[in-house]
């Protein structure tokens, strides 16, 4: 199967109770769990074209991205978890071709594994797209018989077939429901949903997959929060069947398809069979699902994620089932890991790059979901074998690739943001969605297709972990201009280029500090062109000896001299100590104006005698 692609009502007051805990985590990577742990099985090998990345070559002297393809042809076990032809070699074999699939003669189809398949339990989209009323009820046994390897009697399976019959569904729904428990008659074979109409027999006969199915989605939904990253795909396309189900019929770990998206005048939506004709597909004009069927049938897999897509018949329903799905697709994504198959061309479309590919804004490499969608061994589709790809294109490619696959063991929140700045998406709300994976937050925020990105944001910033928290106080160098002074904006984010300096390697602060009178000087001026200035703070220890800090400020954002309260970061041995400079405000709240770091090697927060531990409201 295929996978397709703070505000005091949201949440408690941020104190140092809290602000002990953002500096604890501010350098730590223990939160990443993700593709910076995949990332570590790779790092002593060398890159060369997506050669070292996963992808094959159907040629062991070929190289260069031209010749790159996911070459399946000769493996017998899927990774998606269902034993297949090893053990069934009685099955007959089926071809399928684009000839008798979409009416096309092969040569005429440029994208190679688009052009025939060969294989078992598979069928052709005339079979699957026929009713099986019109087969009828012996008909459609027959069909299963020959394409399972069974010999079932009428008598044996009348009872489990008479529902499929009765309810008009055709055999490709009626096969993908059927096929897997099918060789097992004795286990419960899943059914289709019922309606009120139906009898309460059948009624009790409904798979308990289905159920538990809908009670793990309500449960993992609370508050406007998912509490947790790892949830199923809703549907996914049964590649023998060609048709989308519910995941719980199939089960197993599905791969996925990740696809640049084409301009919209090249683009057209869909109605098919293969998902019932519930919603419209949006797909490139010259594009047919049928050879992108036969396709994923040659990477030999069976099932992949299904996304849901605007419009259809149940549009009422998608932008509920939206705010659990788009956010947790990451998830899928990760469990898939080596089975993620890439159209970088748009969905089904032949591999073509050329040196302004990288630039516009339909590359691949600039969609804000490709954060969700990267993985370590990407699976390049849509390869012809005729494409000669320039030495420049190549080099650019594996960059690129390079680039991405170092993006997650990268432990700035300002990284993340800065590159999301150059990124394109359909809807301004999903370059906000776009980063809550590598954000890890600690709960998840449902994605409401009726909030504005700059809502959005906030909901993000407060569920994030808290070594990101942390980063937003100590590193953004202005005070927020919305919800919070604490943290920016999305339009401070967005709007503003950030210069984002290396300062630390990953140390984990354990330390912070509050100097309630500090004399900052020597960083009001802000020279024209960007560079870091140097100042010094005059601070008492707690036994009021007097100490002076060499200091440093690497934005361009003005601290008048003056008195003020300072919230510290110890960067212990390898790395400067961070600052925040504020007021405390009647109200007892700290706000903030700006930061900066110790340039003073002689000098650290953790030989002074300060006050640690010490309880600040952020406003």
């Amino acid at each position: 199967m295929f996978a397709y692609s703070s505000t005091a009502q949201l949440s408690t007051p941020l104190i140092t109770m809290d602000f002990q805990e953002l500096t604890r985590d501010m350098y730590s990577d223990e939160e990443s769990d993700g593709l910076s742990e995949q990332a570590s099985d790779y790092e002593d090998e060398e890159s060369d074209g997506l050669l070292k990345q996963g992808s094959y070559y159907e040629d062991e002297d070929s190289d260069g991205l031209s010749e790159q393809v996911s070459d399946y042809e000769d493996e017998e076990d899927s990774s998606s978890g269902y034993s297949t032809d090893q053990e069934n070699t009685t099955l007959p074999l089926v071809t399928l071709t684009s000839l008798t699939e979409t009416g096309q003669d092969e040569p005429t189809i440029p994208v190679l594994k688009q052009r025939s398949y060969t294989g078992r339990k598979a069928i052709p989209s005339a079979l699957a797209d026929t009713l099986c009323a019109d087969l009828g009820i012996n008909g459609a046994l027959k069909e299963l018989n020959t394409a399972l390897g069974t010999s079932y009697k009428l008598d044996f399976v009348i009872s489990i077939l008479n529902p499929y019959i009765a309810q008009n569904v055709d055999f490709g729904t009626a096969y993908a429901y059927l096929c897997w428990n099918w060789c097992h008659i004795h286990l419960p074979v899943p059914k289709l949903s019922i309606s009120e109409e139906n009898n309460e027999e059948m009624r009790r006969n409904v798979l308990v997959g289905e159920v538990e199915d809908r009670k793990m989605r309500l449960n993992v939904l609370a508050d406007g929060r998912i509490t947790t990253r790892h949830v199923h795909p809703r549907r996914v396309w049964d590649l023998h069947a060609n048709r989308v189900v519910p995941y719980w019929v199939v089960g197993g770990e599905p791969w996925a398809i990740s696809h640049a998206w084409v301009d919209e005048k090249e683009r057209v939506d869909v109605m098919t069979p293969i998902n019932g004709g519930e919603w419209p597909v949006p797909m490139p004009k010259d594009v047919n699902l049928d050879l992108i069927h036969i396709e994923m049938l040659n990477m030999r897999s069976w099932w992949f994620l299904q996304a849901e897509y605007e419009g259809g018949k149940n549009e009422h329903l998608r932008l509920d089932e939206w705010k659990l799905d788009v956010p947790t697709i990451r998830a899928v994504y990760e469990r898939a890991y080596t089975r993620v198959v890439y159209y970088l061309n748009g969905l089904g479309r032949p591999l073509h790059l050329t040196p302004g590919y990288f630039e516009s804004d339909r590359c691949w490499f600039r969609h804000a979901w490709m954060l969700q969608e990267m993985t370590m061994s990407p699976i390049i589709a849509g390869v012809t074998g005729n494409v000669v790809v320039d030495t420049q294109v190549q080099r650019r490619f594996d960059e690129e690739l390079k680039s991405l696959q170092r993006m997650p063991e990268s432990t700035s929140i300002l990284h993340s943001v800065s590159d999301m700045q150059d990124r394109v998406s359909t809807k301004p709300l999903d370059k906000v969605a776009g980063l809550v994976y590598p954000l890890y937050p600690d709960v998840i925020p449902i994605y409401d297709a009726n909030q504005s990105p700059a809502e959005a944001w906030e909901v993000l910033m407060d569920v994030m972990g808290s070594k990101y928290q942390a980063q937003l106080l100590f590193l953004y160098p202005e005070p927020g201009d919305g919800k919070k002074r604490w943290r920016p904006s999305w339009q401070q984010v967005t709007s503003n280029r950030i210069v984002v300096r290396q300062f630390y390697s990953g140390y984990e602060i354990k330390r912070s500090y509050c100097i309630k009178s500090a004399n900052v000087h020597g960083l009001s001026e802000v020279p024209n062109e960007p560079m870091p200035r140097k100042g010094e703070v005059d601070i008492n220890d707690d036994n009021g000896a007097p100490h002076t800090l060499k200091i440093i400020a690497d934005h361009m954002h003005p601290i008048p001299d003056g008195v003020y309260t300072l919230l510290g970061c110890d960067g212990g041995h390898s790395d400067p100590d961070r600052f925040v400079v504020g007021q405390i405000r009647q109200d007892g709240k700290f706000e903030k104006l700006s930061v900066f770091c110790s340039a003073d090697d002689a000098v650290h927060l953790y030989s002074l005698k300060l006050d640690r531990d010490v309880e600040i409201f952020l406003c």
